[in-house]
C-alpha cells in the first residue's frame, strides 16, 4: 500500500481537488491519503469526514509541535504503507508522477526518489517572477554539498517506510523535510523525477521570512551531520574571523580614547575572546553539553591565550631561522594563524565544548 502523507493548515479548499487528483493517478492501487493538519479550525475535519465517504483519506489534527517538518514526521508513524509519498497540499505536486516513482522504489532502481522541477522533463509555472527564480536559486546552491539532485528544495518525494531514518535521528528545522530525511538516511540510489510545478490557487503561501531564516539554521544542522568536525572547523573559524573584526574595532576606539596602543591592544582581547566564546556556544558546539558559562568562558579564554602563544611562537621560529619566511614574513603570518586556529580549534572541540554521551556512544557504535 502508498501512504500519502500531506501536511496542511488552513488548506480547506484544496482537498477536494487533491483527492481527485491522487484518485486519477493511482487507479487500480491501494493507496491511504493521511492529511496531517496542525490545528487549523478552518473546516478540515468536517470535509475529510464528509471525503472518507468517497475517497480512503483521514485527518489527524496537531496541536503541538507544529509546524511541516515535525508534522511529516508525525506522518511516517501514521502511516500503515510499505511506500511513503510526502506532497504539498497547495496542488503544486502533480499527483500523475507518484506512480513512476513507487515504481522505481518496487523495482529497486531507487531508494529515494524526489519530484524535481530541474531535470530533463521538469519546469515551473509560467507565472513566476524573476525574482522567485533568483530566490529559488539562491536558497539551492547552499544546499547541493549535501546532496548530488539537482533540486534539493523539494517537498514532493517517495520513500520505502523501512528505509527512513530513526525518529530520535531526524531534527529539521521548518520546512525542507525531504533535505532533512535524504541527508541523515542510508540511501545508496537517490532519483529524480521530472514534475511540472504549478502556483497555488486557493490559500495563501506559509513560507516567510521567520520561515527562510529557519532553512539556514537547518542548513548548519545538516552539514554538521554530514562533515562533522570539518562543519565545525569552518564555523569555528568564521567565528574567529568575527572576533578579529571586534578586536579591530575596540583596538581603536580604546586608542581614539587616548590609551597607548599596548594597552589597547591588552584590553580589545578580552571583548573579542568573550565573543567568539558566545558565538561558539550558541552556534558552533550548540549541539554540546552545556556546562557553567563561568567555568567553560574561563576555559576559552586561557585556550585562546596559549592559542595566540602558538601563533606568535610559529611565526617568531619561521622567521628567525627559515630565510624563506624571513623574505615572505606574510606566510609565516598566515601560518602562525592557521596553527594558533587548530590549536584553539582542538581544545574547544575536546575539552571545553564537550560532546553529549549520546554522541560519543554514537561514534563508538560506527567504529
Amino acid at each position: 500500500m502508498i501512504s500519502i502523507i500531506v501536511p496542511t493548515y488552513q488548506e480547506v479548499e484544496n482537498l477536494k481537488p487533491l483527492s481527485e487528483m491522487i484518485q486519477s493517478a493511482l487507479q487500480g492501487r491501494e493507496y491511504e491519503i493521511i492529511i496531517m493538519d496542525d490545528n487549523s479550525q478552518d473546516g478540515s475535519v468536517e470535509l475529510c469526514q464528509e471525503l472518507a465517504k468517497t475517497y480512503p483519506i483521514r485527518i489527524v489534527t496537531r496541536t503541538e509541535d507544529r509546524g511541516l517538518s515535525p508534522a511529516v514526521i508525525d506522518g511516517f508513524d501514521h502511516a500503515q504503507g510499505d511506500y511513503i509519498v510526502v506532497m504539498d497540499a497547495d496542488l503544486s505536486h502533480p499527483a500523475c508522477a507518484i506512480p513512476n516513482m513507487v515504481d522505481q522504489l518496487q523495482s529497486g532502481e531507487s531508494d529515494f526518489v524526489l519530484g524535481s522541477r530541474y531535470v530533463a522533463g521538469g519546469s515551473i509555472d509560467d507565472s513566476w517572477t524573476l525574482w522567485r527564480y533568483i530566490n529559488s536559486a539562491v536558497a539551492t546552491l547552499p544546499a547541493l554539498p549535501l546532496t548530488r539532485v539537482k533540486d534539493p528544495m523539494s517537498g514532493f518525494f517517495a520513500v520505502r517506510k523501512a528505509d527512513i531514518p530513526q525518529r530520535k535521528d531526524l531534527s529539521p528545522i521548518g520546512y525542507k523535510i525531504a533535505l532533512e530525511v535524504m541527508v541523515k538516511g542510508d540511501f545508496k540510489k537517490v532519483s529524480e523525477v521530472p514534475i511540472h510545478f504549478v502556483d497555488r490557487v486557493h490559500g495563501e503561501s506559509k513560507l516567510t521570512l521567520s520561515e527562510q531564516l529557519k532553512y539556514l539554521r537547518h542548513l548548519r544542522r545538516l552539514y554538521q551531520h554530514k562533515f562533522k568536525t570539518k562543519a565545525e572547523f569552518f564555523q569555528f573559524a568564521l567565528v574567529g574571523s568575527s572576533g578579529f573584526i571586534v578586536d579591530l574595532v575596540v583596538y581603536l576606539l580604546l586608542q581614539m580614547m587616548g590609551l597607548s596602543h599596548t594597552v589597547a591592544r591588552a584590553i580589545s582581547f578580552w571583548p573579542a575572546a568573550s565573543w567568539n566564546w558566545m558565538l561558539n556556544r550558541v552556534m558552533t558546539f550548540n549541539h554540546r553539553e552545556k556546562s557553567r558559562k563561568s567555568t567553560q568562558w574561563g576555559a576559552f579564554v586561557t585556550s585562546s591565550l596559549l592559542g595566540f602563544s602558538v601563533n606568535y611562537g610559529t611565526y617568531y621560529t619561521l622567521t628567525t631561522y627559515v630565510p624563506f619566511f624571513q623574505e615572505h614574513m606574510i606566510f609565516a603570518l598566515v601560518i602562525g594563524v592557521l596553527m594558533g586556529m587548530g590549536f584553539n580549534f582542538t581544545i574547544s572541540n575536546l575539552f571545553i565544548f564537550k560532546k553529549l554521551r549520546d554522541e560519543i556512544s554514537d561514534e563508538s557504535a560506527k567504529r
